[in-house]
């Protein structure tokens, strides 16, 4: 690892992008009328190689996100995790759920009833309570997973009723915006949504994750509520992907 931090620049951009990412979450935080400790700082891993992750650990990072099973299945090993807490955070299909339910801390993208249902039994068969946040299509495009708007709240009372799922929050990814302020009204009506579920007191459901803001929009995402950002190609540089 010292022979490479020397030659490869890219350690270095790691530390400064983590550096800058901090300040700016620390700004947005004060703008929202809340502490920087109140934010939870993602760094997402899709593609990314396991030295450039345990460097970005190294650094006081100590949430990772990764978008697919078998990706992260196969760079586990590799990755000095220790008192590091792990999201799955892509699109999860019903027969991939009993290959991740027990290696990660949470399932971000629950993005539909069959999806939690499939959740609830290997959860049941493993002798555990795997917790979730339910993913929210809040701009309504079919280009995107998660649950309609307005199938939402009959779902939400579905899974609260399964005794192995504990609901921790929501998710969503907006459009993309021209404007911040275009981009604002849908985190808005997610931050909404959030604080009005909160007030129900639905047993086995808790509003403690708020996970909306990457790495064009985290800024505007924590100033609307957020308190979970998925930071990925700022903090590693652009996605190289296989061919």
């Amino acid at each position: 690892m010292t022979e490479d931090l020397g030659l490869d620049p890219k350690f270095g951009n790691i530390e400064e992008n983590i550096k800058v990412i901090r300040e700016r979450i620390a700004a947005a935080a004060l703008k929202s009328g809340r502490d920087e400790n109140q934010v939870r700082f993602m760094a997402v891993t899709k593609t990314v190689e396991p030295k450039y992750i345990n460097h970005a650990i190294k650094q006081g990072i100590d949430l990772i996100g990764e978008n697919k099973v078998q990706e992260y299945l196969m760079k586990k090993d590799n990755l000095e995790l220790e008192g590091v807490e792990k999201h799955l955070i892509g699109h999860l299909q019903s027969n991939k759920v009993r290959k991740i339910i027990t290696e990660v801390d949470m399932i971000e993208s629950v993005d539909s009833l069959s999806v939690a249902e499939e959740i609830e039994r290997q959860a049941e068969k493993n002798n555990m309570t795997a917790n979730v946040l339910l993913e929210i299509n809040v701009g309504g495009e079919s280009s995107k997973t998660g649950m309609d708007k307005s199938e939402f709240k009959e779902n939400l009372y579905a899974v609260a009723e399964m005794k192995h799922i504990a609901v921790k929050g929501l998710m969503t990814i907006p459009p993309i915006c021209e404007n911040n302020l275009e981009l604002a009204k849908f985190f808005d009506e997610m931050y909404k949504l959030f604080i009005d579920i909160d007030g129900e007191n639905i047993d086995n459901v808790s509003m403690d994750i708020l996970s909306m803001g990457m790495s064009h929009d985290y800024e505007q995402a924590i100033i609307c509520g957020s308190n979970l950002v998925r930071v990925g190609s700022a903090i590693f540089g652009p996605r190289i992907y296989n061919k």
